[in-house]
């Protein structure tokens, strides 16, 4: 079992938060630190920034999303920042939802599993630099179909120093879940349940090849009041289910509802779209909780953790700024 930390917010001016926390994990072992993006920071300059101050870490995008960038600018970028780190980049993606797609990067979000299956294609073959890259699909072409006719088609000119930069997907749905496993070198759930696994992703558990990988983003409070631990989670979850999309259209809703919670997750949209949002979280199960995070004291945490080593995970992203807990767990899985 590897380790991963997510840096979270950035902190004060200076990255100085940053760049402390990811040496700490560099020194305990960590595989990788990842970073979000979402309407706030992009996700690479804070990943450069580490990079230069590291050595040895892996830097993860989690998640970039496509909609922000064409293929060949993602390229551009993956390709720069793999080639100053020495090989250290893993490109976590994915298609994030129509808020966001649409209301701030004013990109059209049908379709979101052929696009990503066009995107990957592209970015393959530009990265890959065995040719100048031309491409006729429904959501990109390369040269633009129209305009003024006189785009060609070009190969990349910075020689990466990898042929293959590792590409994971984030999702969430099964058919997305399963397209990672088809396509991609790993995949990134949230709100995962290790003993759910197996029956919730049969399909992408029948197509996984060996070095798949699955990066596990976790919830992590440790507190001996177990009540207040879950509260500070069911924050997160509950803004997720019952905010982050509309009344209609809901990813993350949808698959806590698959999780075996649907009542629950309209109970909290309902909730929290009627502007009680402290009822809103309250109203996020314990037992979900329970499931996708690691809350409570130390002992309970050692509880549950056996259930992860289990697990077809290959790696644990804790999300937290308290060295203890990172240390923590490097002495409990590394």
């Amino acid at each position: 079992m590897k380790l991963g930390l997510g840096i979270g917010p950035l902190g004060p001016a200076g990255g100085e938060r940053i760049i402390s926390l990811a040496k700490d994990a560099e020194d305990l072992g960590y595989d990788t630190i990842w970073c979000p993006e979402i309407y706030g920071a992009d996700c690479f300059t804070p990943l450069a920034w580490v990079g230069a101050h590291t050595s040895k870490i892996n830097l993860g995008t989690s998640i970039m999303q496509i909609s922000a960038r064409t293929p060949a600018s993602a390229a551009m970028h993956a390709v720069a920042l793999d080639y100053l780190s020495n090989g250290r980049l893993i490109l976590g993606i994915g298609v994030s939802g129509p808020q966001v797609v649409e209301g701030w990067y004013g990109q059209p979000y049908p379709k979101p599993l052929a696009r990503t299956r066009e995107w990957i294609e592209i970015f393959r073959k530009i990265v890959a630099r065995e040719e100048p890259v031309a491409f006729d699909g429904k959501h990109y072409q390369l040269p633009l179909d129209g305009g003024t006719g006189l785009g060609k088609p070009l190969k990349l000119i910075q020689h990466p120093i990898r042929d293959h930069i590792p590409v994971y997907l984030g999702a969430e749905g099964p058919k997305n879940v399963a397209m990672s496993a088809e396509l991609f070198d790993g995949w990134i759930p949230m709100f995962l349940s290790p003993q759910k696994m197996h029956s919730q992703y049969a399909d992408m558990m029948k197509i996984r090849t060996p070095g798949f990988e699955i990066a596990a983003a976790i919830p992590v409070v440790i507190d001996d009041d177990i009540d207040r631990a879950r509260m500070q989670i069911k924050q997160n979850v509950g803004f997720y289910v019952g905010g982050m999309g509309a009344k209609e259209f809901n990813v993350h809703k949808d698959h806590v509802g698959r999780m075996g919670y649907a009542d629950a997750a309209d109970e909290i949209q309902d909730l929290f779209m009627a502007g009680k949002r402290d009822q809103a979280f309250a109203a996020v199960p314990d037992a979900l909780i329970d499931e996708i995070s690691f809350c409570g004291p130390k002992e309970r945490v050692r509880e549950l953790l056996p259930a992860w080593k289990d697990s077809p995970v290959t790696q644990l992203n804790i999300g937290t700024a308290d060295r203890d807990v990172l240390r923590f767990f490097a002495e409990e899985l590394l």
